[in-house]
């Protein structure tokens, strides 16, 4: 099991829209030397809707390869389809990735039924550890507790991304849990904002937006809390609470990437639909960027 603070990546670019491949492996290398404890690369916050299929799989090549066995990668596969998400998870697995992360299948509003199938499905065809991803905010449909419960009895599936911010929801899926005899099924928080609450509560770690800025201070956070030690994480979490808030002034990842342009980590470049941050907020980010010590 992958515990701690796992960083949802960003995909940099450069002004004309293509992938600054370069710049990616040089945040590899950040993460890997403040104590990232795993990357996902191709999440929401890298892009996924507006890659290519060529390019989301080279994405995943690329940060396989230059990780080389330093830190693990999981590499979003997820899709609406589902045999398009069979084949990028079969892809990511001929790559070398340790995990495959698979969002709820957005925009056609599946049944219950039609969930536990979709995912069903997708373990059966390939043998790579599949951590479900519900985020209803941004999918429409909602993985229900009692489905993930259903799922995690699936050989192949090892975790989920709770991306809900419901703490009553994640409580209650952990007790389900606990009860069915799981407690080797992974709970990650999807909401920094909810991170350190959820794992006080027994949840594994959080899949984060907020450690591509900060990431020595998130897996510090992270390590206080599942190791018990509250007032150490609490500590911590305050010093990245305005990061937790202001990173999601404007849809994810476009705060992020501002915030990294800003440390001199990539070039501020998105593909359309999605613009640079607004004007009126970049005081705002550069004030919690400071808060959390990534500014001098």
């Amino acid at each position: 099991m992958i515990t701690g603070s796992i960083v949802a990546i960003v995909t940099p670019m450069h002004e004309d829209g293509s992938l600054d491949l370069p710049s990616l492996r040089n945040l590899v290398d950040f993460h890997v030397r403040e104590g990232t404890d795993a990357i996902v690369i191709v999440g929401t916050t890298g892009e996924s809707p507006t890659v290519d299929v060529e390019e989301h799989c080279e994405l995943i090549r690329v940060t396989v390869d230059h990780a080389a066995g330093r830190i693990p990668v999981i590499a979003g596969t997820g899709a609406n389809s589902t045999s398009e998400a069979i084949e990028l998870t079969g892809f990511a697995k001929k790559a070398g990735a340790d995990m495959a992360l698979s969002v709820v299948p957005y925009y056609n509003k599946p049944t219950q039924e039609g969930l536990y199938r979709h995912f069903r499905a997708i373990a059966e065809k390939v043998d790579l550890p599949l951590i479900l991803y519900n985020v209803p905010g941004r999918t429409v449909a909602d993985l229900a507790n009692e489905t993930a419960l259903r799922l995690a009895q699936v050989p192949g599936i090892v975790g989920i991304k709770d991306a809900t911010a419901d703490l009553g929801r994640g409580s209650e899926l952990l007790k389900g849990l606990a009860l069915a005899g799981k407690r080797d099924f992974a709970v990650y928080s999807g909401e920094d904002i909810t991170a350190l609450p959820l794992m006080m509560m027994g949840a594994h770690g959080v899949i984060s937006v907020t450690a591509n800025v900060a990431p020595a201070l998130m897996a510090k956070m992270c390590a206080a809390a599942l190791a018990g030690d509250l007032a150490g994480a609490r500590a911590c979490n305050d010093r990245l609470l305005g990061l937790h808030r202001k990173l999601f002034v404007e849809a994810n990842p476009i705060p992020v990437k501002w915030a990294l342009a800003e440390m001199g980590y990539i070039e501020n470049e998105l593909r359309l639909p999605l613009l640079p941050l607004s004007p009126q907020h970049h005081d705002t980010v550069r004030a919690a960027l400071r808060d959390a010590g990534c500014l001098g």
